[in-house]
């Protein structure tokens, strides 16, 4: 009988832990969807706005998840996308992804250099990410400032995305350029 009810509630804990582990640390984001589901512990550091859309999977287990926004930025997430563990996002403008996005692990995608090279003054002004939908990036890819990425894209492990990527292509490599269309 004991064995029973311990076991309920095990299900009931991997069933309703990670949703409610998003509503306690991604308390401070102005919108969350519902069904949002958090994973592991997650270092977030909202100075700016954050909105999550419906169905979110965010995974911080193996390595940590990062969401930063600095003051005036905004970090922007669509319905039904997942993003791995070890993944950074940084706004001090505003990032975009849509909706059915899917974001590997390690994944960096950021909106501003933080500094400038000739003389490493502190400098976080951005210029917008946009990620449109159904947008597919894989391990270890980086994103830099002003890029838009075309919907139903797909990013190859490890490329860094200087340019523009335009719809339905494949891009691969450092810096990214087009392989394949689709």
């Amino acid at each position: 009988m004991l064995l029973e009810w311990l076991k309920q509630i095990r299900v009931g804990v991997d069933r309703f832990g990670p949703a409610l582990n998003a509503r306690v640390q991604l308390r401070t984001a102005e919108f969350r969807g519902r069904r949002v589901t958090l994973r592991g512990r997650a270092a977030i550091s909202n100075q700016g706005r954050i909105t999550l859309g419906d169905r979110v999977r965010l995974v911080s287990t193996v390595a940590t998840l990062e969401l930063s926004t600095m003051p005036g930025g905004y970090l922007e997430i669509g319905d039904n996308v997942f993003i791995n563990y070890g993944c950074s996002l940084a706004s001090s403008n505003h990032v975009k992804i849509g909706n059915d996005c899917l974001i590997g692990s390690h994944v960096m995608i950021m909106d501003c250099d933080f500094h400038r090279v000739e003389d490493k003054a502190w400098d976080t002004t951005g210029v917008p990410i946009i990620i449109e939908d159904r947008v597919w990036i894989s391990n270890r890819s980086i994103v830099l400032k002003g890029v838009r990425i075309g919907h139903d894209a797909v990013v190859a492990a490890g490329s860094v995305v200087t340019r523009d990527v335009p719809p339905r292509t494949v891009v691969a490599g450092v810096p990214a350029r087009v392989v394949r269309t689709f």
